[in-house]
This record gives structure tokens, C-alpha cells and sequence, in this order.
């Protein structure tokens, strides 16, 4: 909210594992934030239309077959 204050025009964020315990969907819902983005290595109790859902399964796929053909999984990383 307070970027918003700030002059912000839209305030997005992005969270890796989503641990969205307590209260936290509805200060999501009520925040000023426009969206949330995360990905689905740990479920969500419910849905939020703030809330952007992205799949990491073709990465684990993907990683774990190269590691178990003795490939090199270094291209996976950001650098």
C-alpha cells in the first residue's frame, strides 16, 4: 500500500514458495497489491483473483531426467 501512497501506478510481487498462512489471503485481497505471482511448489488452501498460479512441473521434469541421464542441469540456472 504504502508504494501505492508513493506515487506507485500498480504494485505486483512475486513469491517463490507461497506460505500463505493466518490472515494472509485477506490482506492480500484487501492491499492495494494488483497481483501476486507464484508458483505451485506448495498448494494453496483457496484461490484469489490476486493470486497468479505458475507451473514448475516441466523444470522438475526437465531436471530431473538430466540428472538421471547424467546430463548437466546448468542451463536451468539464472546467471
Amino acid at each position: 500500500d504504502l508504494m501505492m501512497e508513493r506515487g506507485a501506478l500498480s504494485v505486483k510481487a512475486i513469491c517463490t514458495h507461497p506460505i500463505l498462512s493466518g490472515d494472509a489471503y485477506e490482506k492480500i485481497e484487501n492491499s492495494k497489491l494488483d497481483e501476486l505471482i507464484v508458483t505451485d511448489t506448495i498448494p494453496l488452501r483457496k484461490e484469489s483473483k490476486k493470486i497468479k498460479v505458475l507451473t514448475c512441473s516441466e523444470l522438475f521434469a526437465d531436471v530431473m531426467h538430466r540428472v538421471h541421464t547424467n546430463n548437466s542441469i546448468s542451463s536451468k540456472f539464472i546467471l
